[in-house]
């Protein structure tokens, strides 16, 4: 007697209740009949874009009357650039009229100079930035389209254009053309917007640091293409430079001997950044880190309230395979707090464009593509961090220190970082709050780096020092770079809770 093979019958509804979306769409039931959960959603997005108006409101105490620059305010703003950003335009121009095409040569002998070192008091020194060299600019106005080559403190040879463009040259020395015909191609640059006739000549500046500088550069060799006319020597920006022991204002200087020309000035040619009058629509976010506190509530307890009341024994009954549980809680808290940002990146930062272009600071242009890496990776950012709460909720299974946990590790790091009188401790300190080099490791190694997808200026190699600081919006690592390493905390933390799920009772 011989029998068929018979088949096991199995519901396609039982393959559905048991599917993982099936469990996605469980825990989102079980997220949105939690009243308290959806109003910390609702206080996230309240928290990020209230913090917009306290962010117009802080860092200026004058009122502008006039408008601008030369218009009569009692705290003009930084001259626009080219391209629509704030910039520097202060420096001593040596300059002839250039009209047409036109080549200028020169051997810079030497290049000394001054820093502050006390009220009204100056003392040998050269800044790292110190600049002097050729160049050709639209006119003596500050902000017009320039270009130039110059030899500095301590950064070597350099061609710089338009205020934010720089590129090195050669290192070492830098000596004649062997025949005054073959050079060495540094770069070339278009300037917009340039009439028949512009200014060239030679040209020296301090550095924009926190304390004024002066630079002196000797000039030799001086070759133009163009028939020479009498150097007129301007202060462009105005006299507004360090000032003598009597407290005047010290102007640029101008002296010609036997073929030589020395050339001594003050302030810089630089973008404008903050703190030091021009502001970044990243200020706008500056609320995420509060918001970003409910996320992390609701992240811990959208496991451990189960936990508490016994209902996790529930859950996984009916579904034992733990961790497609975990992944679908994962999923939820995940998708749902992205959501959130995204509504608060967006509106803070709709707001904050308006808010902050009308106060008295200038405001930093972005381009589109940046300001959407902004937007969506603040929502990746929240995302991320209350999938991190989650694990950290599974790990630990109790409300209360699950909640305390997470905020020390993701809330923590980003307020000791950016807010100096918070660092604690006396020993490796500098003003009053951890160095700068322990500040960076906490924003490079700890999930607080994924605040990095919210930087909007970029970095510029001729600016240094007080510039790019934390709690003025600069971060050590790139945008993305440093999201991954907020991805690389949970996702170690969702391994960790995991492989605890599976080992322990519920």
């Amino acid at each position: 007697m011989t029998t068929g093979a018979t088949t096991t019958y199995r519901s396609a509804a039982a393959d559905g209740r048991e599917s993982f979306w099936h469990l996605v769409r469980a825990e989102w039931t079980k997220f949105r009949t939690v009243r308290g959960w959806l109003i910390a959603m609702i206080v996230a997005i309240a928290a990020i874009t209230a913090f917009v108006f306290l962010a117009s409101d802080v860092g200026s105490s004058c009122s502008a009357s006039g408008g601008g620059p030369g218009g009569g305010s009692a705290c003009p703003g930084p001259p626009d650039g080219p391209g629509g950003e704030p910039v520097n335009d202060a420096f001593y121009f040596v300059h002839q009229p250039l009209t047409g095409n036109g080549t200028i040569t020169v051997q810079v002998t030497s290049l000394t100079g001054q820093q502050s070192v006390g009220p009204n008091q100056m003392a040998p020194g050269l800044a790292p930035w110190s600049k002097a060299g050729i160049i050709i600019k639209a006119n003596t106005s500050q902000g017009s389209a320039y270009a130039a080559m110059m030899v500095t403190g301590s950064n070597g040879v350099r061609m710089q254009w338009d205020y934010v463009n720089d590129t090195p040259g050669l290192t070492g020395s830098v000596s004649a053309s062997a025949d005054g015909t073959h050079w060495t191609l540094v770069g070339t640059a278009a300037l917009p917007g340039l009439t028949s006739t512009v200014q060239a000549g030679l040209f020296a500046a301090g550095t924009g640091s926190e304390n004024p500088t002066v630079a002196t550069g000797v000039f030799r060799h001086i070759g133009l293409s163009w028939p020479a006319t009498r150097w007129t020597g301007t202060n462009v920006g105005g006299v507004n430079g360090p000032n003598d022991p009597n407290g005047v204002a010290l102007p640029g200087t101008l002296r010609q001997s036997a073929g030589t020309i020395t050339v001594t000035g003050y302030g810089d040619i630089s973008p404008q950044l903050s703190p030091l009058g021009a502001w970044s629509i990243q200020r706008a976010l500056d609320g995420t880190a509060i918001g970003l506190i409910p996320l992390i509530v609701v992240g811990a307890m959208f496991i451990t309230a189960e936990y508490r009341r016994g209902l996790i024994r529930v859950s996984l009954a009916a579904s034992p395979r733990r961790g497609r549980l975990l992944a679908a809680k994962a999923v939820v808290i995940g998708a749902v707090s992205f959501v959130t940002g995204l509504i608060a990146a967006a509106l803070a930062v709709t707001i904050g464009t308006h808010t902050l272009a009308s106060s008295n600071q200038p405001l930093w242009p972005v381009p589109a593509l940046t300001l959407a890496r902004m937007v969506v990776g603040t929502a990746a950012l929240l995302a991320v961090a209350a999938v991190l709460a989650l694990a950290i909720g599974t790990i630990q299974r109790r409300s209360a220190t699950a909640v305390a946990t997470a905020i020390v590790v993701i809330f923590v790091p980003y307020l000791l970082a950016i807010v100096p009188d918070l660092q604690p401790g006396p020993a490796g300190l500098t003003g009053g709050g951890l160095a700068l080099g322990g500040r960076e490791l906490l924003l490079r190694i700890t999930p607080a780096a994924g605040f990095s997808v919210q930087q909007a200026v970029p970095r510029f190699s001729q600016l240094t020092g007080i510039f790019y600081t934390p709690n003025w919006g600069y971060y050590p690592l790139a945008p993305w770079a440093g999201f991954a390493v907020e991805c690389a905390w949970a996702a170690a933390a969702l391994a960790l809770a995991f492989y605890l799920l599976r080992r322990r009772d519920a």
